[in-house]
C-alpha cells in the first residue's frame, strides 16, 4: 500500500477511534463495527483495477479529508415542505445523518416504524442487522458499518398491507467543510406482507458531502415489496448506497432506482434469491449532464430453483456526463429453472457524452434461461422533424420523445402515490434536460419482447 493511501486510512482511523469512543451500542454492535473497520483498512478504496469499479473511479473521495457530522442543522418543516409527501404512510426525515423526530411522522403503520438507535439492542435487531450487506466484497459497506449508528428501522407484521408508502428522507445541508453520512437501514418485512419504501436523498445547499448508505431488506415468504431509490442531491455530492434485499420462498421485490442528480454517484443494487420460486424486478432511470458521474451495479445471485429476475436500466447522458451500466446475474448450482433477462438501453444527447455497459452472465447450473444486451443511441431526427412538422416546437418535441424513452420505466411501476411521484420528478427534470438540449443544438447547430410490470 503507497505512502499516500496509508495517509488516507489514518485519517479515517482517527475519525473511527473518535467515533467508538462515544458511539453507543451493545458488544455485538460494537465488534461488527470494528471488524467492519479492520476489513476497510485491509482493503482500502477500491480503484479502477477492481473489476466492479473499473468504469468508476473514486480518487476525489479517497483524498478528501471527511468528518463526520457532529449533530443535525435545525431545520423547520417549511425548509422541507417540498420534499414532504403527504400522502406517505409514514415519514422518517434525517439531517445531515441524524434523525429529527419535530420533522418526521410515524403513525399508521401497523408495525414497527423508528430510527435504528433506540431500537439497536433489540433481539429483532440484532438476528438482522449486518447478516446479509457483504463488507468483504465492498469497501463501502465496510465503512458504512465501521460507522453505522442510525438510520430507519421498520419491521412490517405479518399479513400487514400498506397502500401508501414510508417515506425516508435523507436531507444534507450547505457543507463548509468536507463532511460525512453513513446512514444505515433495516426494512424487515415478514410473510404475506405488502408495503412500499420510498428512500430519497436530496441537499439543503452545497457544498462537499458523502453520504453513503446501506439498507438490508428482508422480504419474507409470499410478500410483496415495492423499493425506490431516488437520488437528487447537488451537483458537488458524492453519493454511495448500498440495497441488499434478501428475498424468501415465493416473494415478489421491485426495486426501482431514479438517479437525477449528485456529482459522482455509485448505485448498488444486490439482491439474493434465497427461496424456491421468488421473483425480483430491478428497474431504473439515470439522467446525466454537466460532469456527473452515474454508476449503477447490478449484482443478482440465483440461490433457489424456480425464480425468476429482470433487470431493465435506461440512462439519457448530456454534455460530458457519464454513464456506468455494469449487470451481474449470477445463477448458483442448485437455482435450475431459473429465467433471468437483463436489458440496458440509453440515449447520448451530445458528443461528449459517454455510457459504459457491461452485462455480464455467471451460470453454474444447466437448466436455465437467461439473456442480456444492451443498446445506445441517439434521438431520431426523423421523429423529431415528424413532430415538429406537427406543428410542435423543438424543446415540446424533445421533451416528448425523452418522456417516452422514460415511460419504458415509469410504466414498470405500480401505480399508485410512489409512482405519481417519481412521474412528476421525471416530467419536471426531463423538461429542463429537453430545454437545454435545444439550447445545445441551436449553439452548434448539429443534428444529433415482453413488458415485465411490477406484480400488483
Amino acid at each position: 500500500m503507497t505512502t499516500t493511501a496509508i495517509e488516507k486510512l489514518d485519517h479515517h482511523l482517527h475519525t473511527f477511534t473518535e467515533f467508538a469512543k462515544r458511539a453507543s451500542g451493545p458488544s455485538w454492535l460494537k465488534k461488527l463495527r470494528e471488524d467492519a473497520f479492520a476489513r476497510f483498512c485491509e482493503t482500502g478504496f477500491p480503484t479502477t483495477r477492481d473489476e466492479d469499479w473499473r468504469f468508476t473511479n473514486v480518487s476525489a473521495i479517497a483524498r478528501t479529508p471527511f468528518e463526520l457530522a457532529q449533530s443535525a442543522t435545525h431545520l423547520s418543516n417549511a425548509d422541507i415542505a417540498q420534499w414532504h409527501m403527504e400522502n406517505s404512510a409514514a415519514e422518517l426525515v434525517f439531517v445531515d445523518g441524524y434523525y429529527v423526530p419535530e420533522l418526521s411522522r410515524l403513525q399508521g403503520v401497523k408495525g414497527t416504524v423508528t430510527n435504528l438507535q433506540p431500537a439497536i439492542t433489540s433481539k429483532e435487531v440484532e438476528s438482522h442487522l449486518g447478516r446479509y450487506l457483504n463488507i468483504h466484497r465492498d469497501p463501502f459497506s465496510a465503512l458504512n458499518t465501521a460507522f453505522a449508528a442510525d438510520g430507519a428501522y421498520v419491521r412490517i407484521r405479518r399479513g400487514t398491507l400498506l397502500e401508501n408508502p414510508i417515506h425516508l428522507l435523507f436531507v444534507s445541508t450547505q457543507a463548509n467543510t468536507p463532511r460525512m453520512v453513513h446512514p444505515r437501514n433495516l426494512l424487515v418485512c415478514e410473510m404475506e406482507t405488502q408495503a412500499t419504501f420510498i428512500e430519497q436523498y436530496v441537499s439543503l445547499g452545497t457544498g462537499t458531502v458523502l453520504s453513503n448508505s446501506a439498507t438490508e431488506l428482508i422480504a419474507g415468504e409470499n410478500s410483496n415489496i415495492s423499493h425506490y431509490m431516488i437520488e437528487r442531491e447537488d451537483t458537488a455530492a458524492f453519493n454511495v448506497s448500498t440495497l441488499r434485499i434478501q428475498q424468501e420462498r415465493s416473494s415478489n421485490v421491485a426495486s426501482h432506482s431514479l438517479l437525477l442528480g449528485g456529482g459522482l454517484v455509485r448505485n448498488n443494487v444486490h439482491p439474493v434469491l434465497a427461496g424456491e420460486g421468488s421473483e425480483c424486478l430491478i428497474n431504473g432511470l439515470f439522467v446525466g449532464s454537466g460532469k456527473q458521474h452515474l454508476d449503477n451495479y447490478m449484482h443478482v445471485e440465483h440461490a433457489s430453483p424456480h425464480c425468476s429476475s429482470r433487470q431493465f436500466y435506461n440512462g439519457i447522458l448530456d454534455d460530458h456526463a457519464h454513464g456506468v451500466f455494469h449487470g451481474r446475474i449470477v445463477v448458483h448450482k442448485d437455482a435450475q429453472k431459473t429465467d433471468a433477462k437483463q436489458t440496458n438501453r440509453n440515449l447520448l444527447l451530445s458528443d461528449d457524452a459517454q455510457i459504459d455497459t457491461k452485462p455480464q452472465l455467471e451460470i453454474y447450473a444447466d437448466d436455465v434461461k437467461c439473456t442480456h444486451g444492451a443498446t445506445i443511441g441517439q434521438i431520431e431526427e426523423n421523429a423529431l422533424f415528424y413532430l415538429r412538422s406537427r406543428g410542435i416546437d423543438e424543446v415540446s418535441a424533445r421533451r416528448l420523445l425523452l418522456l417516452a424513452f422514460a415511460s419504458e420505466c415509469l410504466d414498470r411501476m405500480k401505480p399508485g402515490p410512489a409512482q405519481a411521484h417519481a412521474e412528476q420528478l421525471i416530467h419536471a427534470h426531463l423538461l429542463n434536460v429537453a430545454d437545454h438540449a435545444h439550447s445545445q443544438s441551436a449553439r452548434t447547430s448539429k443534428g444529433t419482447g415482453r413488458n415485465w410490470e411490477e406484480v400488483g
